[in-house]
């Protein structure tokens, strides 16, 4: 293929399930234009019913088979995912001929998936086999079929509105060659011609590097990025469905928030340990390096430019966004810690061990405390770990937020200073605040009931509100 000629665009779930409004203002059926490689993910909501939801902890199939339940839920949740899929393909597809074909692929996936589980489940009723070590095939398994059934049901949908789009399937669905992802994407795309043909590519990636076990749920970022790397494109698109603006306009006033227009990958690595993913660090870490720009739109405003993310710095300090997650805090005092080392380590493991993601965290001469995104089961597990290995300390959950101002560079703005006395003002308590030498983000640790003042509160401060400037705004 060209180098440098075509586009890799990536299109999130939220989206995929908006399908048939995106026909002209995204793909522009009217009058086709080639040159572009979309990556799909899994229509909005399935990935959870097959895995786990990704916010709450809800156990979805893969969660169920895991749990080895007496009662075989995860057949229950399967048919659950199972049903929610066809829904969804049908609320895109009106052609008889288009709903028959995706039904069939569906229950040909679906049947696939709870064969092989079958099979696993009486492979491992065997004392020699252990369901444990086959448990990160089965999530690679499970968690493919979404993106398989949006890309097959989007190319169906495009043939009937007269686009050439092809069907690239890189799941490794009954491929039994083992592939690296680069030999994964080159095989997907190799006789594909990009002036005629439009390819709608899987996010999930079958490869030996294993995607879900390295990035978990950021695996379609990835697979989007090494491919824009692969082909050398001469620009990688995220789609969105909204701007990336300086707050949430449901906390701030779309009247109030602006379009960020253009960043840098500094910020968009905060962003993405706040939870709002501009793309996956190691995904912009593909671009960055095969010096790929990366734009980030609104799906549904096709003249809008969206936001250019690059490796430029400021031109003068400036806060860009703020934003933030609600947390947890989890504390570990600990009297006898003064002098000791081995305390913050033990911690680190067992979070670790549990797969707990670390948002931020503090530290004193007997105190420890990790704000973390996780469900509290988990967090509990965590509790019972650290009681066992430290049985004379102190240690307890809280619920918590974070709120952090973000921007290219904030010095000379006095976030701490300024954003503590905003605060303040709004009738928010503090419990802790904190900026890095990098003076790129500072971070708001509140009570959880008062995010959304403090947003506004944060937000009004830097950027302003409509009626307070002459800077046009963008919801």
């Amino acid at each position: 293929m060209d180098s440098r000629k075509h586009t890799v665009e990536k299109i999130g779930g939220t989206s995929m399930s908006r399908l048939n409004e995106l026909l002209e203002p995204l793909f522009r059926v009217e009058n086709p234009e080639y040159n572009r490689i979309f990556v799909v993910s899994a229509f909005g909501g399935i990935t959870n019913l097959l895995l786990e939801h990704k916010k709450t902890g809800e156990p979805g199939v893969y969660a169920h088979f895991s749990d080895e339940t007496a009662d075989h839920g995860w057949h229950g949740a399967l048919s659950r995912a199972e049903e929610a899929m066809r829904e969804a393909q049908e609320a895109v597809l009106d052609h008889p001929g288009d709903r028959a074909e995706a039904r069939d692929f569906l229950r040909e996936r679906i049947e696939g998936a709870r064969s092989c589980l079958i099979d696993l489940q009486r492979l491992c009723s065997y004392g020699h086999f252990r369901l444990s070590e086959h448990m990160a095939l089965t999530r690679e398994l499970l968690s493919g079929l979404g993106e398989a059934q949006s890309a097959f049901v989007t190319v169906l949908r495009l043939r009937r509105a007269g686009v050439n789009a092809r069907f690239v399937d890189l799941s490794g669905w009954r491929d039994e060659r083992e592939m690296s992802l680069s030999d994964r994407i080159a095989d997907g795309l190799a006789d594909i011609d990009l002036s005629t043909e439009m390819p709608i590519v899987t996010g999930y990636a079958q490869c030996r590097e294993g995607l879900m076990n390295k990035y978990d749920r950021g695996y379609s970022e990835v697979t989007f990025s090494e491919i824009a790397a692969q082909t050398r494109a001469a620009e990688a698109i995220i789609h969105k469905e909204f701007h990336l603006s300086s707050a949430d306009p449901k906390l701030v006033g779309a009247e109030n928030v602006r379009k960020l227009g253009h960043t840098n990958y500094d910020v968009a690595d905060q962003l993405a340990n706040m939870g709002m993913e501009a793309i996956h660090p190691t995904a912009a870490k593909a671009l960055r390096q095969a010096e790929v720009p990366l734009r980030v739109t609104n799906a549904f405003e096709p003249d809008d430019p969206g936001t250019l993310i690059d490796e430029a710095e400021a031109e003068r300090g400036v806060a860009e966004i703020v934003t933030g997650l609600e947390t947890w805090g989890l504390e570990l005092f600990e009297q006898d810690m003064v002098g000791v080392k081995g305390y913050d380590a033990a911690v680190l493991e067992a979070l670790t061990r549990h797969k707990v993601r670390i948002v931020s965290k503090t530290s004193n001469a007997n105190t420890i405390t990790h704000y973390v995104d996780a469900p509290l089961s988990k967090l509990r597990k965590v509790q019972r770990d650290l009681g066992e290995a430290f049985p004379s300390a102190d240690i307890s959950t809280r619920q918590t937020a974070i709120v952090s101002v973000i921007g290219r560079d904030l010095r000379g703005l006095h976030v701490l200073e300024r954003g503590l006395g905003a605060l303040r003002e709004a009738g928010v308590d503090v419990i802790s605040a904190h900026q890095t030498t990098r003076t790129v983000d500072a971070q708001f640790v509140i009570g959880r009931d008062d995010f959304d003042r403090s947003v506004k509160a944060l937000h009004d401060t830097f950027m302003g509100r409509a009626e307070d400037a002459e800077v046009p705004r963008a919801a």
